[in-house]
């Protein structure tokens, strides 16, 4: 059965590699409306021209910095970060689709990396749906090769809280009666609203037609929750867990999505191997972010992982 599993990964890897192109990059800038605040990220996408080896914060990156979008009638994926992440963070997973000809767009939430007013703060779960939205609407709307893109073949990748995002925009409905564990000190006035049961109801997108979501936060979800969750699912989850996901949340969450298509467990592994392995100076930085169990391979891990990324929004997309 391994053998048979590491001949099917090589064989999507290879045909990544000679039916895709280069990963083309872009930063970019969603503007602010009523809806919310300026969001940034970048766009990764096929492209004719040859990589280089592009460093942007931690990360090396193999792209070609803002050449022209190759294709049209492409797929779009959405990824979406977990707390204190940024839009880089599952960059190894939107090169791998742009090489094999999806638009892959990521973007900063409120509790990113660098943002230390907010991302403590529990407003930010109630406008990350909302942020979903908007990308998706800016990169069928406004951005400057909306045209390029299929609006029928919408995707998205989430992690952690970025799992928690991505089962909300598909449908899932959360309960915020047990949000007082997030709202010691913080947001009075929604955390009051929360407990009281007067939150709006966050907005999904029907848009999405599949969904990954690695380890996701998952406290606000009952079994009632998924009812109206249709799309495809591709379900991870950690062995060990970590960072307030349990592994028995996450196989509750399997147990109750209907949808789910696939349902793997990492043997293991921990919370943040769902992280690219780290550069030297970032392990330096966050070692409880970079450290894995003896024995686990994050590398070689991720190899695993984005074949299957790729190979699921291939099936469903």
């Amino acid at each position: 059965m391994m053998q048979t599993l590491k001949l099917f990964l090589a064989a999507i890897l290879v045909l990544a590699a000679t039916t895709g192109q280069a990963a083309g990059f872009r930063l970019l800038e969603i503007p602010a409306d009523h809806d919310g605040s300026a969001l940034a990220g970048a766009v990764w996408y096929p492209c004719a021209k040859q990589p280089e080896d592009v460093k942007i914060g931690s990360y090396v990156m193999s792209v070609a910095k803002d050449c022209p979008v190759d294709g049209k009638e492409l797929p779009l994926v959405v990824i979406s970060h977990g707390w204190g992440g940024t839009f880089l963070g599952h960059f190894d997973t939107a090169e791998t689709l742009a090489n094999a000809g999806f638009i892959v767009v990521a973007i900063n939430h409120g509790d990113h990396a660098t943002n230390g007013r907010r991302n403590s703060d529990f407003s930010v779960l109630l406008q990350r749906p909302a942020d979903i939205k908007r990308t998706i609407d800016f990169m069928l709307g406004s951005w400057s090769d909306a045209s390029r893109i299929d609006a029928e073949r919408v995707g998205f990748f989430g992690f952690s809280r970025g799992g928690y995002t991505g089962l909300v925009a598909i449908g899932a409905i959360p309960f915020f009666s047990n949000a007082q564990q997030l709202c010691e000190d913080k947001d009075p006035l929604v955390c009051e609203r929360a407990r009281k049961g007067e939150l709006p109801v966050l907005p999904h997108d029907t848009r999405i037609k599949a969904a990954v979501i690695a380890d996701p936060l998952s406290i606000f979800f009952t079994d009632e929750s998924f009812k109206n969750v249709k799309v495809p699912v591709q379900l991870w989850q950690s062995k060990y867990g970590g960072d307030g996901v349990t592994p028995e949340s996450v196989t509750a969450v399997a147990h109750a999505l209907t949808s789910v298509v696939e349902f793997q467990i990492v043997p293991n592994s921990g919370h943040f191997a769902f992280l690219p392995p780290c550069p030297i100076e970032m392990a330096k930085r966050v070692p409880e972010i970079c450290s894995d169990a003896p024995g686990f391979d994050r590398a070689a891990f991720h190899q695993e992982l984005d074949a299957r990324v790729l190979a699921f929004f291939r099936k469903n997309l």
